[in-house]
């Protein structure tokens, strides 16, 4: 269709050549457009020469309204990505060199190991309690395997999935899928475990074809190792078998020449099996179908179930295959993927009733997996979708298991709402600016429509076949602007109305799609350290008149990654039901005190299961990736005080001062530990040692300074340096809210710690903190 429009008269008039060009008055511009912005509104435009063209005019209303609009809204996603985006970078991979670990449609797919007495009690790694001095992980926390973890150059990848164990002798081997990060295909990746899983050692790629592998199904078969990987896009089903174990593979045989998918193999009743799914089938349902093949062995010519597929319907219903089978006190089960809402949302397990080569019949059987309640924040708080369970020669069991933070296409899907939001952001805006005037839009064919008659300025050819529909579009559109335009006036309540009501939703949109397109996809990951992860125990003090503040903070903090329980010091007052009373996503224990003191809080505690300890005030607000870096720096070094508040204490006149000061004089040699973490172990004991016990007096008798007090016996039992600060995104302090808060008098909270430091300093024979500088780490969490 073509469509051709003139251009339009300015406000002072307009004039044809004979050549059908046009010279236009004062600030106006041509277009060849359907529609055209006029840009011939005074504005600041006062002068105009007659006999002058002027294409442009700078100071016309409608630029005024374009620039003051990308000033307010460029403004507002500024100030939205300074509060809810870190500013720092997120290092989780630091140990990716380069290529991997990118975001990725499929997903970021993890892998954790499990262990218990049974297949159905299995608890995660972090639940058995293995330490590792190298990384302060005390325990070692889920997920073993990471995109970090395939520390290949040549094989860059951005998640790794389906894992299956192998045991042989002391050692555990876990294949898996790996992502390549710049083919987009799926290689056969191998890690070693000389600890019981505890940790893993990548090896390298152990089988990589021309198309995509993944589903690596290992097993033995007279002495042979054998494995039997998915590779659909091939259209067959193929066995390889190990010629160097666990790198070198050669193809030994094809077993179905059809694009079987999840294949799992299981001898069972002196036959063998073949659980699968072809979703190339006529009339299959993805995801939804589920095939059986049987044969003598491994190697036999393999026959089709006579009742195939025995599922075929709702992809919800864990047809699709999701590990190996396994059999526990005489009983088969199966392991299948429920993909009702998205793909591998989560494990089903069935037991196998009867299985022949004419029947075939299973019952759904609960799992018994408790799943994280942290959402995205967890590894595997969206979806996990394979496990591979085994019986060790020590009688307990040992499952890998992968897991995924965020729903498969999410990263499509953030594009998708980002580029909405700006496309609803961009038309309000117009709109607006349509509405109250500042910007002016034309329609050719509807002046030529409305004229009824021809003029020697509007010229419109419309192929006739196409004319009617047109016209009537066209008209419709600006019959609707003029209808808009006549009743929303910018000075009645309803136009004013209208108008907020835009910019609010504007300002929304704006909003969105920063967080769309620059806030990744939404979690605060945890930080490792040496591919280890970790996890610590929340600890904090108050009583039963700041009940209201601390269940909003244990609903904020329980949903940080790596908190493993949270402890509440209770001081005072009735105590709260931690079932009833708090929305926590972790265990929540409330220790109840004989008697109101700050000392409590340090108080040696057998049930904390962690090294590291937060000591946080129930009135502080942190962001849960400031609790992450702050971890990750005290896993560094978890012989200091690692915090968020600095304080600098010098002078001869010893004072007690905020930390405007410690940045004026460029250092600090003391951090608050109303948001710092300390080794709970040993900050504990020293604390309530009998030689602390004056200093713990001094405290009781001004019912302050506990903190200041573990500053000096820190800084007073080494040499070295026993405080580190991490700069938090943003910090929340609601004492200032609380009439029961002691820190809401400033002045006579300063007065007291003044005190303290006085007593302190004469108790320990002066001051023996030590100063540090700011701007000392390398990744400049220290500013």
């Amino acid at each position: 269709m073509t469509i051709k429009f003139n251009r339009f008269m300015g406000e002072k008039g307009m004039k044809l050549t004979n050549s059908g060009a046009t010279t236009a008055d004062c600030c106006d511009t041509t277009d060849k457009c359907r529609c055209r912005w006029r840009w011939d509104t005074p504005g600041f435009c006062s002068k105009c020469h007659d006999k002058l063209q002027h294409r442009t005019c700078l100071l016309s209303s409608t630029f005024i309204f374009f620039l003051c609009s990308f000033v307010t809204y460029g403004g507002a996603g500024m100030l939205f990505s300074w509060l809810a985006l870190s500013p720092f970078q997120h290092q989780i991979y630091a140990s990716v060199t380069r290529g991997g670990c990118q975001p990725d449609g499929e997903g970021s797919w993890a892998i954790g190991i499990y262990r218990g007495g049974n297949p159905f009690s299995l608890k995660a790694l972090e639940m058995v309690g293995v330490p590792i001095d190298r990384s302060s992980a005390w325990p070692v926390a889920n997920p073993v395997l990471t995109c970090a973890s395939v520390l290949d150059e040549s094989y860059p990848s951005n998640f790794v999935a389906d894992p299956f164990l192998y045991l042989q002798g002391g050692k555990m081997y876990v294949f898996f899928e790996t992502k390549h990060a710049i083919t987009n295909q799926g290689d056969i990746g191998v890690a070693e475990s000389v600890d019981d899983g505890a940790t893993w050692r990548y090896i390298g790629i152990a089988l990589d074809e021309e198309w995509h592998l993944s589903y690596p199904f290992v097993f033995e078969f007279n002495g042979q190792i054998y494995m039997m990987p998915e590779g659909s896009k091939n259209g067959d089903l193929r066995l390889y078998r190990a010629l160097d174990f666990p790198l070198h593979w050669t193809l030994e045989k094809v077993l179905i020449h059809k694009p079987i998918v999840d294949a799992t193999m299981l001898e069972y009743d002196g036959s063998y099996w073949i659980f699968g799914s072809d979703f190339h089938r006529f009339g299959a349902h993805k995801n939804g179908e589920l095939e059986i093949w049987y044969a003598n062995n491994p190697l036999g010519t393999w026959k089709q179930h006579k009742r195939n597929p025995v599922h075929n319907g709702d992809k919800s219903m864990g047809a699709r295959n999701g590990g190996r089978p396994f059999i526990y006190e005489g009983r088969l089960y199966r392991l299948g993927q429920d993909c009702g809402d998205t793909y591998g949302q989560r494990l089903l397990v069935f037991q196998v009733e009867t299985l022949t080569q004419y029947k075939y019949a299973e019952t759904k059987v609960p799992l018994s997996f408790e799943e994280s309640r942290k959402g995205r924040n967890a590894w595997n708080g969206m979806r996990y979708h394979h496990m591979d369970v085994q019986k060790l020669s020590t009688g307990d069991w040992i499952a890998v298991m992968d897991g995924d933070r965020v729903p498969s296409g999410d990263l499509s899907l953030r594009y998708y709402l980002g580029f909405l939001a700006l496309f609803i952001l961009v038309f309000l805006n117009l709109f607006v600016g349509r509405a109250i005037g500042l910007l002016r839009c034309k329609f050719a064919a509807s002046r030529s429509l409305n004229s009824g008659k021809k003029t020697d300025i509007a010229a419109t050819w419309i192929r006739p076949q196409l004319a009617s529909r047109v016209y009537r579009s066209v008209l419709r559109l600006s019959r609707d602007t003029t209808f808009f335009r006549n009743r929303v006036q910018p000075r009645t309540c309803l136009g004013v109305s209208f108008v907020v009501v835009c910019v609010i939703v504007s300002l929304a949109s704006m909003c969105v799609m920063v967080r769309c397109f620059f806030g990744r996809n939404g979690a605060d990951e945890p930080y490792p350290l040496y591919n280890h992860y970790s996890q610590f125990t929340l600890l904090t003090m108050t009583y039963d008149a700041r009940l209201w503040n601390l269940k909003m903070y244990i609903k904020h903090y329980s949903r940080c990654a790596s908190v493993r329980e949270i402890v509440v010091v209770w001081n005072k007052g009735q105590p709260p039901n931690p079932q009833t009373e708090f929305d926590s996503a972790v265990p929540i224990r409330i220790r109840v005190e004989g008697e109101n003191s700050l000392n409590n809080r340090f108080k040696p505690d057998p049930r904390i299961k962690t090294r590291a300890v937060l000591e946080l005030d129930d009135d502080i607000m942190v962001t849960c990736d400031d609790v992450e870096r702050g971890f990750k720096a005290w896993r560094e070094n978890p012989e200091r005080i690692v915090g968020f508040y600095p304080r600098l204490i010098d002078g001869n006149r010893i004072e007690y001062r905020n930390e405007r000061y410690a940045r004026s004089k460029q250092g600090y040699n003391m951090i608050l530990t109303g948001a710092a973490f300390v080794d709970s172990k040993v900050a504990f004991n020293k604390y309530w040692s009998a030689e602390n016990e004056r200093g713990r007096a001094l405290v009781d008798e001004l019912f302050n300074c506990e903190d200041i007090l573990l500053n000096f016996i820190l800084s007073n039992s080494t040499s070295f340096r026993t405080v580190e600060y991490v700069h938090p995104t943003w910090a929340l302090d609601t004492s200032k809210f609380s009439s029961s808060a002691i820190s809401r008098d400033t002045m006579s909270h300063y007065s007291k710690r003044t005190n303290c430091l006085l007593k302190f300093s004469q108790l320990y024979g002066g001051l023996p903190l030590k100063k540090w500088g700011f701007n000392a780490r390398i990744d400049g969490w220290d500013y």
